[in-house]
């Protein structure tokens, strides 16, 4: 029987407890942060890593792995006649998804790349289940099925207490910009589609409190298979967020984790993100 193995990059975010006894293979993206390249951005202390940002000259620069890096990794893996899936964060945030892609043409295995559409524990959600199909003895066409099942039915919301670092890497209009900080403004994103869209915006964390209250009123309705919440320093308020979401998921784990510093650098000081996906 063809063994089917999962391939994703360092931006997927699972928790330790959900891949435990899971073969996901990881390829790494690299950060320059003030003309020092870091390997793999992820061997970064989380917490040093924002200081490292906030006194950086300039915004951190994450780079793609090379095509080469791809094309032996996916050789290796399929020397034992195994197929791939690759799953990568969306195409919106980086070029990476692309050159899987290009390395997936070179590469003598059968490799079948997927863009995700999303990043972080929201990109997680698709590679835990295709692990988890594979570990099953899924085929490749049953695995991918299974992938694009979750991505249709994942939204993924973040709140940003500053738009400066947005700003800078041009991911939202100058002008927004300028008014959030004038104003403290707090906003809420939807990425939708690889793209972020404002869903509300107001001064203050009771802005996301309230905009947490209306999700709250939908999720009771839903069949949640998986929820959970990363912050870029911004974990007191996720805190404080959990607690309300427990009341509604009672029986759902809601993990909070520290995000990478890909996201971080997009999404700035004090974010943070909500995950989730519906059966």
């Amino acid at each position: 029987m063809t063994n089917v193995k999962v391939v994703t990059d360092s931006s997927c975010i699972i928790s330790d407890e959900r891949k435990k006894g899971l073969e996901i293979h990881t390829i790494n993206l690299s950060i320059m942060v003030d003309s020092v390249i870091y390997a793999n951005q992820n061997d970064l202390n989380p917490a040093e890593f924002m200081t490292m940002m906030a006194n950086a000259q300039s915004l951190p620069k994450t780079s793609q792995p090379p095509i080469g890096e791809f094309v032996e990794l996916y050789d290796k893996l399929g020397e034992d006649g195994s197929e791939i899936i690759s799953i990568h964060l969306t195409e919106s945030l980086s070029g990476t998804v692309n050159t899987a892609r290009q390395a997936a043409q070179i590469s003598t295995s059968n490799v079948t790349v997927v863009d995700s559409e999303y990043i972080d524990q929201a990109l997680g959600f698709q590679v835990y289940k295709a692990a988890t199909l594979a570990k099953q003895g899924a085929s490749i066409d049953e695995v991918v099925k299974g992938v694009e099942h979750v991505k249709n039915n994942t939204q993924l919301y973040m709140g940003v207490a500053t738009l400066e670092n947005l700003v800078k890497g041009g991911r939202i209009g100058k002008l927004v910009g300028a008014v959030s900080g004038f104003l403290n403004m707090k906003i809420m994103l939807q990425l939708k589609n690889g793209e972020l869209e404002v869903v509300t915006k107001g001064r203050g964390n009771k802005t996301f409190i309230k905009w947490l209250k209306s999700l709250e009123e939908k999720l009771s309705d839903l069949s949640i298979e998986a929820i959970g919440m990363s912050e870029a320093n911004g974990r007191a308020i996720c805190e404080e967020m959990r607690v309300s979401l427990e009341k509604v998921l009672p029986n759902m784990a809601i993990p909070i984790l520290h995000t990478t510093p890909l996201v971080a650098t997009h999404s700035g000081e004090g974010a943070f993100a909500l995950m989730f996906y519906t059966d």
